[in-house]
């Protein structure tokens, strides 16, 4: 079964939230570095480092990304 059509919705994201939750998993997931996953998924160098950076600071202060959805514990109403 040729699967391209469906490794392209991963690999070549078309909406930008989908575009950084790829390479944001690219690196620390998959362990690619940074600039190779810039390059992967269109971003300059340097505005990816500052989207890894600012990934990591939502993470430690438990801000979720904008590409997560809301877990029961988040909910307000609970």
């Amino acid at each position: 079964m040729d699967d391209t059509l469906c490794q392209n919705f991963f690999n070549q994201p078309s909406g930008p939230a989908q575009r950084q939750y790829e390479a944001l998993r690219a690196v620390f997931v998959e362990g690619l570095s940074q600039k190779d996953a810039a390059g992967r998924f269109g971003y300059a160098y340097d505005a990816f480092r500052q989207l890894v950076h600012q990934f990591r600071h939502d993470c430690a202060s438990g801000t979720p990304p904008p590409f997560s959805l809301p877990t029961p514990a988040d909910d307000p109403r609970r």
